[in-house]
């Protein structure tokens, strides 16, 4: 299933991987294609199998100046390509690098130049795929993506028309938020879950309440807002916390605390996080201690990994304004990815092979120019004063 992270609805982490874990659409990737062999521009097909039949398909191109670029179809998942963030060929050798879900392509051409040989590998799994070119008349229909819903107007504020709010059941598998654009779903969230994501908080920032608030876990389905268009992260934050109100009967105030947190600010050799230039966003794991991010803001980078790969609060001391793109490759500990380990039982066991990426803390300052440091500071608490459980729909 999928899971939204508390940043914004835009960062829905789907389920569109081979053969499977955390990815997302976003723009084609480029790269220089050295010393060019053969003629592997067209369209590539091959089926991959990893536990069912996967027809993939590689659409390859080029750009100005002898640049290769790629995109990449899973038929048999989405129908939205996957980029491709590098591509290359070498004397007769494919090799295809998609970061967003941790893959490599590696393949050889044959000589007459209909087929490509070669190792899928995801993870530390490999798997071999074949490609064959495709002829008008061989290529497999790749049908169009669905048509893009218009983001709402900035200035309004909207509402569910309707929200369903049961308990789920005892025997419900997964976790998490998902559903359309322009619908919010719910699979055995707690009322504090649901807080930490319409408020932006760390578990350690919520005070107060009673026990079933940690415990007793909900499914909610909403209808539509009662305005037109996809709702932005604010907006989609703004409906849920009307419903906690409506239906949780939810009070609290707020105050200040000083508690352990994290402290993101620039490293001494300054920022290494390019400048975004798409309209995409995203945090995603293609796998745990690889984060992809695309277009966010220092404030979404802290929301980030306090929701996800801490058990503390983040605190943005960047003094960063603007939207940033960068990779991060480190080894976890036991003491990271708390909501992987509490509600999908993932076990962590750190890396000890001698090429094993480093800590994060040594990984966020020398791949993205970042440093967080552990101390004692201020922080935002809210403190529960008032909750009910939802009665009958």
């Amino acid at each position: 299933m999928g899971v939204w992270w508390p940043l914004r609805v835009s960062f829905v982490i789907a389920v569109l991987c081979l053969p499977a874990f955390i990815c997302v659409p976003l723009h084609a990737g480029m790269v220089q294609a050295a010393n060019v062999k053969g003629n592997i521009e067209g369209t590539w097909q091959g089926t991959l199998h990893a536990g069912k039949d996967l027809r993939t398909v590689v659409k390859i191109g080029k750009a100005q100046e002898g640049i290769l670029k790629a995109q990449l179809y899973s038929l048999d998942q989405n129908v939205r390509p996957i980029p491709v963030t590098t591509t290359s060929f070498q004397n007769g050798e494919l090799v295809l690098k998609i970061d967003t879900i941790d893959s490599v392509y590696t393949g050889k051409m044959s000589a007459d130049g209909t087929t490509i040989t070669g190792e899928w590998k995801q993870g530390d799994k490999p798997l071999s795929l074949t490609f064959v070119r495709a002829t008008p008349e061989t290529a497999w229909a790749i049908p169009e993506p669905p048509k893009s819903i218009l983001p709402m107007a900035a200035d309004v504020d909207p509402t569910w028309e309707v929200a369903t709010i049961k308990p789920a059941p005892p025997d419900e598998k997964g976790f998490g938020f998902t559903g359309a654009p322009r619908q919010f779903k719910t699979i055995n969230t707690t009322l504090n879950d649901l807080i930490m994501f319409a408020y932006d908080m760390n578990e350690r920032q919520i005070s107060g309440g009673q026990a079933w608030m940690e415990t007793d876990k909900f499914d909610i389905t909403t209808g539509q807002p009662d305005v037109p268009g996809s709702p932005s992260s604010e907006q989609l934050k703004s409906m849920l916390r009307k419903l906690l109100v409506e239906r949780f009967a939810l009070e609290f105030h707020e105050e200040n605390k000083e508690m352990s947190a994290y402290v993101l600010a620039v490293a001494k050799d300054g920022l290494k996080m390019t400048k975004s230039e798409g309209d995409g966003h995203s945090f995603q794991f293609p796998k745990l201690g690889r984060l992809v991010m695309r277009g966010l803001t220092m404030d979404d980078i802290c929301n980030g990994f306090q929701s996800a790969v801490f058990d503390r609060p983040v605190v943005n001391r960047t003094g960063i304004q603007g939207r940033y793109d960068g990779t991060l490759n480190w080894t976890p500990d036991e003491s990271q990815f708390p909501v992987f380990v509490m509600k999908f039982g993932v076990k962590i066991t750190p890396d000890e092979s001698a090429d094993a990426p480093p800590p994060i803390f040594t990984a966020i300052q020398q791949q993205v120019g970042l440093k967080l440091d552990a101390e004692k500071t201020a922080v935002k608490v809210m403190v529960l004063d008032h909750a009910e459980k939802p009665g009958n729909n």
